[in-house]
């Protein structure tokens, strides 16, 4: 019992640091995009940045944002949605809850 306990608690440990992996590397592949398509540098482009405030963006550019991550995580992003991101982890909690 002991045994499988100690096996189940380095399993989830493992799990735990392979998702911390695949969240940061979706948070580096999104700030990627944002850059990219706006031309703001990485190091200024935060998981706390807002779209409208920090980063400046106009609806032209969220419109591009949306469509650059609709084609690379074959997902279709409603209008009604899109109001509701206000920050950079915004986006990354509807991508990691979407894809």
């Amino acid at each position: 019992m002991t045994i499988k306990i100690l096996w189940e608690t380095h399993i989830n440990k493992e799990r735990g640091i392979i998702m911390k992996k695949n969240n940061m590397n979706l948070n580096n592949e999104v700030i990627e995009i944002i850059s990219e398509v706006t031309e703001i540098p990485k190091e200024n482009i935060k998981l706390e940045s807002n779209l409208l405030t920090d980063l400046e963006l106009e609806s032209l550019d969220i419109v591009n944002l949306i469509a650059e991550f609709e084609k690379k995580y074959k997902i279709s992003i409603k209008d009604e949605e899109i109001k509701c991101f206000q920050t950079v982890e915004d986006i990354i909690n509807y991508i990691e809850k979407n894809v």
